[in-house]
């Protein structure tokens, strides 16, 4: 049986058990699902405000709060009430006006009270400053900044989580198509058939390998789809660096998938192991909750033995950066990517050996 024969028999077995269409469908549903699902900007902070000075100034503030969709203010005139309430967890947060605050404001002695429900440390330090923003939006300061949001300005949840879901879809759903494709084989003794035939090691890999590499190749243009027209996410940079960059990305895949058939023999086993090295890493480390740069320690270290933060360098300059082929560093990852789907493909290849062990 040659490579031909072997790929044609590939694409009926995966038309005939229908897992063709899981193929397409679970990638989509990722995205759809992440991509709608994550949002790290906080809306609708159930706020309580404390006005003791009832001065103009306090009220301009206190309006600035209604006015925001951020938060969903109530008014209290009882301090115990108001930490109540946030004790029980019913406000997220709390605002206290003491006496004079508009006189003390003058003297350039004011101070103000925010307190927030810090249960959730991400969330609270998102809250925290909101609320600091409203203050320093009203209150007249000496040095007046002129700040800006590059690359993505109107700060929308959906250009941040997008690009970065691609990543971890395309390392998810490659890496399990091409482990099971080859534990198949182990696990319903057709692996024999290889074992006695003239068949070499080479073209057997092709075989098994070209399959998942051709059907996620579309699932490339499937989740740029996606992510430009239902998310609505911009596209700025080069179309060529995100496809030479996906290209690479899906050998790093498959060339996991091909570890991981070398270690297992049934498809439950490869199933969960590909799930657990992709999916918690390339969560992890895609920076799509955390910057790659914040972490230290060993964080920082496995977050660059891992593809994931390469591929997602490049992808989210492909969606927002747009410097493209420009940088030295984009190139530099891109290189980077390439020798680590080599490295992958030939280990596996090495370890995968051509008879019964």
């Amino acid at each position: 049986m040659g490579v031909k024969a072997y790929l044609k028999k590939e694409f009926i077995d995966l038309v005939r058990t229908k897992m063709i269409f899981l193929v397409y469908i679970f990638p989509s549903l990722v995205l759809l699902l992440f991509g709608g699902g994550i949002k790290l900007s906080v809306n609708h902070i159930r706020t309580v405000i404390v006005d003791y000075d009832n001065s103009k100034i306090s009220n301009d503030i206190a309006q600035k709060y209604v006015a925001s969709k951020y938060f969903d203010v109530e008014f209290l005139n009882n301090e115990k009430e108001a930490f109540k309430l946030l004790k029980n967890g019913k406000k997220d947060l709390l605002i206290i006006f003491p006496q004079n605050f508009s006189k003390n404001l003058i003297k350039d002695k004011a101070e103000a009270g925010i307190f927030v429900d810090g249960a959730f440390p991400f969330r609270g330090l998102m809250i925290e400053n909101y609320a600091k923003g409203v203050f320093l939006s009203l209150i007249p300061n000496k040095i007046k900044l002129d700040y800006r949001f590059l690359y993505n300005p109107s700060l929308r949840d959906e250009n941040s989580i997008v690009p970065g879901v691609i990543g971890l879809a395309l390392l998810i759903a490659p890496a399990i198509l091409a482990a099971l494709l080859i534990v198949k084989e182990k696990e319903n003794g057709t692996i024999f058939n290889f074992y006695s035939s003239k068949v070499s090691k080479t073209s057997f890999i092709i075989a098994k390998l070209l399959p998942p590499f051709l059907l996620h190749f579309v699932n490339v243009f499937i989740l740029f789809l996606i992510a430009v027209y239902i998310f609505e996410v911009p596209f700025r940079g080069s179309f060529l660096l995100y496809v030479i960059a996906s290209i690479f990305y899906l050998i790093v895949s498959i060339g996991i998938g091909l570890l991981v058939s070398v270690i297992t023999s049934t498809q439950i086993a490869a199933l969960i192991l590909t799930i657990l090295i992709t999916l918690i890493p390339g969560f992890l480390y895609s920076g799509i909750i955390m910057p790659i740069s914040s972490m230290s320690g060993e964080a920082y270290i496995e977050a660059h033995l891992f593809p994931v933060m390469y591929y997602n360098h490049l992808i989210y300059d492909a969606f927002l950066g747009g410097v493209g082929f420009n940088s030295t560093l984009n190139l530099k990852y891109l290189l980077i990517l390439f020798l680590y789907g080599v490295f992958l493909i030939l280990i596996g290849s090495l370890l995968l050996r051509k008879g019964e062990r």
